[in-house]
C-alpha cells in the first residue's frame, strides 16, 4: 500500500507513561527503593500484601508529583483520593493495585516540545499517584516473582489523544522524561525500567470528527521502538479499514492490548481491552484522602529549578545557539549541565557545544558508551576548546588532541599538548613564511581573484598553507602573512 492512501488518513495518539518516583522508600512502606539489589531483599509486610498490614503514604512522592504538577502548569487537586484496581496476576501480592481513578491529584497541564520546525503544546488530561508491581522472572525451567519493585511509588501521566504522528509522541515522550529529570524525580532510565510507556493508537479518515476504536502498544522502553511500534500499527490499521470499507469500523477493528515485537516488526495482540469495570474500582478504604492547602502548592512551585524549555529558550536567545544543538543538550539534563561546566572554563557556548555535541559524542557513537561517563572531565573540553580560541594549537591538532582524550579519559589536554612536539603548532614566522611564497606562487589565479574583490580566494590560499604545513601553522600567523604579501 502506498503513502498517498496513507495520507487520506489521520492517526490519533495518546500516550500513558509510568515514572518511578525516586523517593528512598516505597511509596506505602518503609522499605527501601533501590534498583539492582538482590531478588526480594527491599520487601516488608506491605509490600508482599502480608494479611493486617495497612500502607502508609510516602509524603515525598506526593510532593514529586506536586513538582511535576506546577513544572507542566496543571491544576494540582486540594483533595485527592485512592482507589482499588482488582486484577490477579502473580507479580500482584494483593490481587490489587493502589492508584487513583476518580480523583486523581494533578489535572490538566501541558507539556511544549519543539517537532522539527515547529513548537508543539500537547495537553496532559491528568496524572495520578500509584504503586508497581513485582517483576516476573523466566528460567529454563521455572519462572519466579521479585518483589523488589512492588510499592515503587508511580506517577503515571496520562495524555489528552493530541499527537498525530510518531515523531510527535516521541518529542512528548522525551519532554516528560526531561521534566522528571530536571525536578529531580526520577531518574528515568529506561533499561532499568523507571519510565515505561503505553501508546494508544487509532486511525480515522481526514476530515472525520469521532474517534474510532484504539489499540493499546503495551510496556515500550525505548523511544526508537515507540516509533516504530505506532508505524506499525497505523499501517496496519489502515490497511484493514481499506480492505474492508463498506463495514461498519468497530466490528473491523476491535479494542485490544498488544505489543511490539522488535524482530517482526509488528503488533502483537496478548488480549482484548478490558473495560473499566473489569478492574472493580472501589474507593481504597485503608488510605485517607491527600489534603494539600494553596500554600504548600504555591511553595512547591517557587521552588522548581529552570526547567527544560525555559532552558532551552535561553540557550537560543542568550547563548545563540542553533536550535539543533540547543535540543541535543537540553533533552537530558545531565548533558546541559555538563555543557555549562565546559562553559565554565571556556566562555565561547557555540564552540563548545560543538566540540560536545559533535566530536566527543561522535567518537562514542559506536562503543556503546555515553560522553557523560565515559570519565572525561567537562572542564577538559572547555580547556581544549580555550586552547584552539587562543591560538595555542589549531583545529587540525585539537582533533588529535580529543583522540587522545578519549583513548585516556580524564587526562589534560594541556598535558597531552607538552607531551607530544608534534601537538606543537608552528609560531615561528621564518618558518611559516616560504610555505606561504610557495602557495602564492603556486596559484596565481587566485591571488588575481583576491585582488579582484573575491574573498573565498584568501580562504583557499590560506587552506592550502595549511594543508602544505599539515595543519600546524598558527592560523594567525598564516593571515598575518598573507595579507601583508597580498597587499
Amino acid at each position: 500500500m502506498t503513502d498517498i492512501i496513507f495520507e487520506n488518513w489521520e492517526p490519533i495518539i495518546g500516550l500513558e507513561i509510568h515514572v518511578q518516583l525516586n523517593t528512598q522508600s516505597k511509596i506505602f512502606s518503609s522499605a527501601p527503593n533501590r534498583f539492582g539489589n538482590e531478588p526480594n531483599t527491599n520487601i516488608g509486610i506491605v509490600d508482599t500484601g502480608q494479611p493486617g498490614s495497612l500502607p502508609v503514604l510516602n509524603k515525598e512522592a506526593v510532593r514529586k508529583a506536586v513538582q511535576f504538577g506546577c513544572a507542566v502548569q496543571a491544576n494540582i487537586a486540594l483533595l485527592s483520593k485512592f482507589d482499588r484496581k482488582s486484577y490477579f496476576y502473580p507479580d500482584s501480592p494483593r490481587n490489587f493495585q493502589i492508584t487513583q481513578f476518580e480523583h486523581p491529584i494533578i489535572l490538566g497541564g501541558h507539556v511544549v516540545a519543539e517537532v522539527g520546525e515547529h513548537t508543539k503544546h500537547f495537553a496532559i488530561h491528568h496524572a495520578h499517584l500509584e504503586d508497581d508491581a513485582g517483576m516476573l522472572k523466566h528460567f529454563s525451567t521455572f519462572a519466579g516473582v521479585d518483589y523488589n519493585r512492588a510499592g515503587v511509588p508511580l506517577l503515571e501521566i496520562v495524555s489528552e489523544p493530541c499527537m498525530h504522528s510518531p515523531k510527535e509522541a516521541s518529542a512528548y515522550a522525551m519532554g516528560i522524561k526531561a521534566i522528571m529529570q530536571y525536578i529531580d524525580a526520577s531518574d528515568c532510565n529506561m533499561e532499568e525500567g523507571s519510565l515505561r510507556i503505553d501508546v494508544n493508537v487509532s486511525v480515522r479518515p481526514k476530515g472525520e470528527k469521532q474517534l474510532r476504536n484504539k489499540i493499546e502498544i503495551k510496556n515500550l522502553n525505548s523511544f526508537h521502538y515507540m516509533e516504530m511500534a505506532i508505524e506499525s500499527e497505523i499501517r496496519r490499521q489502515v490497511r484493514l479499514y481499506c480492505a474492508h470499507p463498506h463495514e461498519v469500523p468497530s466490528k473491523v477493528l476491535r479494542s485490544g492490548t498488544y505489543r511490539f515485537d522488535v524482530d517482526k516488526k509488528e503488533t502483537l495482540l496478548m488480549r482484548q481491552k478490558e473495560e473499566a469495570e473489569d478492574y472493580r474500582y472501589f474507593p481504597e478504604p485503608d488510605l485517607p484522602p491527600i489534603v494539600l492547602s494553596e500554600s504548600y502548592i504555591e511553595s512547591v512551585r517557587k521552588s522548581l529549578p529552570e526547567l527544560p524549555y525555559q532552558r532551552f529558550k535561553r540557550y537560543l536567545t542568550q547563548l545563540l545557539l542553533p536550535i539543533g544543538s540547543a535540543t541535543i543538550l537540553t533533552q537530558e539534563k545531565r548533558f546541559a549541565d555538563y555543557f555549562e561546566e565546559a562553559l565554565k572554563v571556556c566562555n565561547s557556548p557555540k564552540a563548545v557545544s560543538n566540540w560536545i555535541t559533535v566530536e566527543f559524542t561522535g567518537r562514542f557513537k559506536d562503543t556503546g558508551k555515553s560522553l557523560l561517563d565515559s570519565g572525561i572531565q567537562a572542564s577538559h573540553i572547555g580547556k581544549l576548546v580555550q586552547m584552539i580560541e587562543k591560538g595555542t594549537i589549531t583545529g587540525k591538532i585539537a582533533k588529535s588532541v580529543a583522540d587522545e582524550m578519549f583513548a585516556t579519559p580524564g587526562k589534560d589536554p594541556e598535558q597531552i599538548v607538552k607531551e607530544n612536539p608534534d601537538y606543537q603548532p608552528m609560531q615561528d614566522t621564518s618558518s611559516i613564511e616560504p610555505l606561504v611564497d610557495q602557495v602564492l606562487a603556486a596559484h596565481p589565479q587566485s591571488v588575481e581573484d583576491f585582488k579582484a574583490g573575491k574573498g573565498r580566494a584568501f580562504d583557499f590560499l590560506v587552506g592550502q598553507v595549511m594543508k602544505l604545513c599539515k595543519g600546524k601553522a598558527s592560523p594567525s600567523v598564516v593571515n598575518e602573512l598573507l595579507t601583508k604579501k597580498l597587499k
